[in-house]
């Protein structure tokens, strides 16, 4: 709030500074970063500070009493300056939080036609491939499924009573991903064991892979995923032939 005041009445903490104050991120640059739509002389150690004269007054709200961008321009600032892994997070984070969806987020960036971080969200939110999933590892298992031009599956999906991480409808295929922090203990592994048979008792398959197996063995978690989706898509069709949407193992 110091640094915000300082800079003069129109100014906003804006990028990493923004998307800390909105949970999005904690990767906090070595200065507070503030937003000012005119050209000022000022100068504040510690603050590092962005001319704009292209940031409306719509651009900016408040947060716990501080003048900050609004969601969807703090997501617009950052992505100009973040890889894809980053953005999807950002994105996911922002939906998670209710700050904005995806959708709406998307519609809104024909309002800032041509800007820095426009063109990498619009390819990121236009793919029909973009899921949203609730950590790292279901991140990197989503960019195994589309390498390997599987099927897309449903994300976080409620089946036989329980939120499951991948889910395919028309297989009746579930897949689950041991995270290291959460997959731990005694009580959490009957958890699981009580999910994947309660499955099985619904007539389901299910696959379950850890995060050494999809970060470090994502080769064999690919063969198995298109050698289990071949045989649930030939049962479900005998007449389709053997070869997988996913093409060969």
């Amino acid at each position: 709030m110091a640094a915000v005041l300082s800079c003069g009445s129109r100014a906003a903490l804006s990028h990493s500074s923004a998307a800390a104050l909105w949970g999005l991120g904690r990767e906090l640059r070595s200065c507070v970063e503030v937003s000012v739509p005119f050209a000022s002389p000022r100068r504040r150690p510690g603050i590092r500070v962005h001319r704009r004269p292209k940031l409306r007054e719509d651009d900016v709200t408040e947060r716990f009493g501080i003048a900050v961008t609004n969601p969807v321009r703090t997501i617009i600032d950052q992505a100009a300056r973040t890889d894809e892994a980053g953005l999807e997070r950002l994105v996911n984070n922002a939906d998670k939080l209710d700050l904005v969806d995806p959708v709406t987020l998307l519609a809104a960036l024909a309002r800032y036609p041509g800007q820095r971080g426009v063109g990498s969200l619009r390819a990121l939110l236009g793919d029909r491939i973009f899921l949203l999933t609730d950590s790292e590892l279901e991140r990197r298992f989503l960019r195994l499924v589309r390498r390997a031009r599987l099927p897309v599956p449903e994300t976080q999906r409620r089946v036989n009573g329980y939120l499951v991480d991948f889910f395919w409808p028309d297989l009746g295929l579930v897949v689950e991903t041991d995270g290291l922090r959460y997959h731990r203990t005694p009580t959490q592994q009957v958890r699981d064991h009580r999910r994947d048979q309660a499955h099985t008792a619904a007539g389901f398959t299910h696959l379950r892979f850890t995060h050494a197996q999809v970060r470090y063995e994502a080769e064999d978690v690919r063969a198995t995923l298109v050698k289990t989706i071949r045989r649930l898509e030939a049962q479900a069709d005998p007449a389709a032939g053997p070869e997988p949407r996913g093409g060969p193992a």
